[in-house]
């Protein structure tokens, strides 16, 4: 297979300057060229500001990683004796991604890989490489024991191989990666390549050349500046802008740096830049070159530099068993160790629990560190290679509470009591409240979508938000982790003014939100594009309205007796408004009559008629009752609804229909490791969350949104796993046997949809359609957000209710008190 190098296709990028002494870089070689010595010109100021327009990166990320820190009394308290590190980082394509210091969604860097040259060739590390990753530390079942990672990069051809081992310093605000490089035929020459996008953007950067470290800041008086060292000198050195005068044009026309530039402005001004260094050449067949580097951040180039020198001086051994945890550092493997019912869950998966380990790693690394409890969706943005980093973006590096609430009962599920309730007590910082900046109306509901420290970002009104803090609430109290005492103190702070809000509603004011909510017609529903009558919306509404109505008798709420009321009136209304009798979907019967079945959402409440839901994602909007979402599952999950309830079992059918046109159909097959087909579902008929089916483009990539297609999400194979068992505990029907068909198709499921890293993607590939600029093949995942936060603590509930043979998410008291 011939390679795309840099070197004979001179199309991949235009080698664009402004000054007349670049003539000489511009010419045309030969490959026979690369061996002539020429002299580098060593320039001040880099010529082509501001550069291309700077982008995020691939979002398929095969590994993320954060040092683990303990909390002290349920904050992470910076001290010199006890430091916290706030470096988070993420690797795609075989390279280190985006990577960020202090908030967790404040990116510093877009990409560093490497630039190899050699005879006739050059080539980029992303490109021209296979990669594979694995976990460095892991206990005797192959279960990952931190997130510390070894990635190799093979060359396509053979003439080399690049070993990476990537981590954090525990200790400091920096990043170390071990590097070794070996060669399979003489002559190849490294080059460090890094991309900046320092304080969250890419367009506004200056890098400089300062001796052996690689500099990177911003004009502002506050940016952060982050340096990159290694513990072998370099040959030479060049800062540039991306695409006009970075090493990537300079080398592809000889593969040889020819001009050394000293930083990209003494002015001030930055742009889209990058910082490519060049190692010594490996000479002959099997040298190999090894170093150590790190990336160290600081609020000035005084303390970047030193907290990236003393992590080098540290020395890899030493960093890596911090991170893993040593008798001074409490690591990742006494985090792991501390998650009592993962044992026990492991024997209820089907990969002797590795998915299970990561997954308790990932959900652990996506909580900020200034801001404890703060659970982010997901370390990443969505399409990033296509998406503009020219201003700050948090992607999905933010707090939704519907996320959130999946994220803290995933963490209870694994035994770690800590964090879910450092976490609930958090989200008192995202309830809007009538101090909230520029808000009029009722308060008590939950902000849409925050930066970890609380700034607003949307502000829909999302009613299952608002319920699901009320239910971790009660299960956080059930499990002892709140007292009477405290969840006493939480109902008159937090849960009664949200309990109020799923009541009566009222008008709400804030930004662009000017209406008026009335329950249990919701403004958005759990997709976030829809309003009105939501099956899911509608049993988070039901089941907080119980759980507030329980824990009010505690703290002696004469109201309190009103919610469960209200919730017993809702569950009566469920099939009148939610679920269609005239439906074009369902089967009918020798009268020709309709067996009902619940809609996606119903604008109106009024499944019945021809009401259209509103255009979305580029989609038009359909009549109501050719919209079909699984989301009616969490009535059962709940405890609204039983499992055997003949409107449930109708509606499961027709999700199951697989004869229905791909834009309505919402169940796919896929292949398990053992060779068996499981299951996997789409959000709902006529999504278009996702790539162009014609084009191949990614969303909304060109603002062509004409054929965009959602894809399958892997966690609706947990939330059928979870509504299938409940069916068999209705039935009486889960024996050993039956309960491992479940395991090997829902649990077998979700593992299937992890890819070599064991991270879980937002979407998976279905097969329909352009398979895109990177040829995805079924079931793999998507440019989308991976690891996505609620896909893993899906997988962690459904093995945790396997594992005890009910539903972890079962609200006991939602039952009994719908039965009075």
């Amino acid at each position: 297979m011939l390679k795309p190098h840099l070197l004979t296709h001179r199309s991949i990028i235009a080698k664009a300057v402004t000054t007349s002494m670049m003539a000489l870089a511009l010419s045309a070689c030969s490959p026979a060229d690369t061996q002539v010595n020429t002299q580098a010109q060593v320039v001040n100021v880099a010529p082509g500001t501001p550069g291309t327009e700077p982008t995020w990166a691939f979002s398929g990320k095969t590994g993320i990683g954060t040092s683990y820190e303990p909390y002290v009394n349920g904050n992470y308290q910076d001290t010199a004796a006890n430091p916290v590190s706030k470096v988070w980082f993420s690797i795609a394509q075989g390279v280190l991604t985006e990577t960020m210091f202090g908030l967790i969604h404040n990116a510093q860097l877009k990409e560093l890989q490497f630039i190899i040259s050699g005879k006739g060739f050059v080539d980029t590390e992303k490109s021209n490489t296979i990669s594979t990753i694995e976990y460095l530390d892991t206990d005797d079942m192959g279960r990952p024991l931190s997130l510390a990672y070894k990635v190799i990069n093979k060359d396509v051809e053979g003439k080399y191989q690049i070993e990476k081992h990537i981590f954090t310093d525990p200790d400091r605000n920096s990043l170390m990666m071990k590097v070794t490089f070996t060669a399979f035929e003489a002559g190849i020459t490294p080059h460090l390549y890094v991309n900046p996008h320092i304080d969250n953007s890419g367009a506004n950067d200056i890098a400089s050349v300062e001796g052996q470290s690689l500099v990177a800041y911003t004009s502002d008086t506050n940016s952060t500046v982050m340096t990159v060292k290694t513990d072998v000198d370099f040959v030479a050195a060049s800062a540039g802008f991306v695409g006009t005068s970075d090493g990537i044009v300079d080398l592809q026309d000889n593969g040889k740096l020819d001009y050394h530039y000293q930083t990209t402005s003494d002015t001030n001004q930055g742009g889209n830049v990058a910082l490519t260094a060049q190692y010594p050449t490996l000479a002959n067949v099997n040298d190999s070159l090894s170093f150590n580097l790190v990336i160290g951040f600081g609020k000035d180039k005084a303390s970047s530099l030193a907290t990236t020198q003393a992590t080098l001086d540290a020395g890899y051994d030493a960093v890596k068993q911090a991170y893993l945890g040593d008798d001074k550092h409490l690591g990742w493997k006494d985090y792991l160790a501390s998650l009592k019912p993962l044992n026990d869950m492991s024997s209820n998966t089907t990969d002797n629990g590795k998915l299970l380990y990561a997954s308790a790693l990932v959900l652990k690394a996506q909580e900020d560190k200034t801001h404890a409890g703060a659970l982010i969706a997901s370390l990443s943005n969505p399409w990033g290679d296509t998406v503009s980093a020219k201003v700050g973006s948090t992607g999905y590096k933010a707090v939704w509470p519907r996320d959130f609430y999946q994220c803290a009962m995933a963490f209870l599920a694994m035994g770690d009591t800590q964090t879910p309730k450092v976490a609930f007590e958090y989200l008192k910082q995202v309830q809007v409240q009538q101090q909230t900046p520029g808000f009029a109306g009722t308060p008590g509901w939950f902000l849409q979508k925050t930066h970890v420290d609380g700034e607003i970002e949307w502000v829909g009104v999302q009613l299952d938000q608002t319920a699901m803090p009320i239910m971790l609430g009660w299960k956080l109290w059930q499990a002892g982790v709140l007292n009477n005492t405290e969840i006493t103190q939480w109902y008159n702070d937090m849960l009664k003014p949200a309990a109020n809000f799923l009541v009566k509603g009222g008008n709400v004011k804030l930004d662009w939100n000017d209406t008026k909510i009335t329950p249990p017609s919701t403004q958005q529903e759990r997709w976030e594009e829809q309003a009105g009558f939501s099956p899911s919306t509608t049993a988070a509404v039901i089941a907080g309205l119980v759980a507030a109505s329980d824990i009010g008798a505690l703290a002696k709420d004469e109201q309190a007796p009103e919610y469960a009321d209200l919730a017993r009136k809702l569950q009566r209304q469920l099939e009148t408004t939610m679920a269609t009798t005239t439906g074009l979907l369902g089967q009918t019967d020798s009268k020709g009559k309709v067996a009902p079945y619940y809609v996606r959402i119903s604008p109106n409440g009024n499944p019945n008629n021809t009401d259209k839901l509103i255009d979305n994602n580029g989609k038009p909007g359909l009549d109501q009752r050719l919209i079909l979402d699984g989301g009616f599952l969490e009535l059962v999950r709940y405890g609204v609804v039983n499992a055997k309830d003949p409107v449930i079992k109708n509606s499961v059918m027709l999700i199951d229909n697989q004869n229905l046109e791909d834009n309505l159909r919402v169940k796919y097959q896929f292949t398990a490791k053992d060779g068996s087909k499981v299951p996997g579902y789409r959000r709902y008929g006529n999504d278009g969350y996702g790539e162009d089916t014609v084009t191949g483009l990614s969303y909304a990539e060109k603002g062509d949104t004409e054929n965009q297609r959602g894809r399958v999400w892997p966690f609706f194979t947990g939330e059928r796993g979870h509504y299938e068992l409940a069916l068999a505990k209705a039935n009486d029907t889960l024996t050993p046997d039956t309960k491992k068909v479940l395991i090997n198709t829902y649990v077998q499921g979700m593992e299937t949809f992890a890819n070599q890293g064991l991270m879980l993607p937002e979407q998976a590939w279905d097969g329909v359609g352009n398979a895109t600029r990177y040829n995805y093949k079924m079931g793999q995942g998507t440019n989308t957000a991976t690891p996505l936060a609620w896909t893993h603590a899906e997988y962690v509930k459904l093995v945790r209710s396997m594992t005890d043979e009910k539903v972890w998410d079962f609200y006991p008291v939602v039952q009994q008190t719908l039965a009075k």
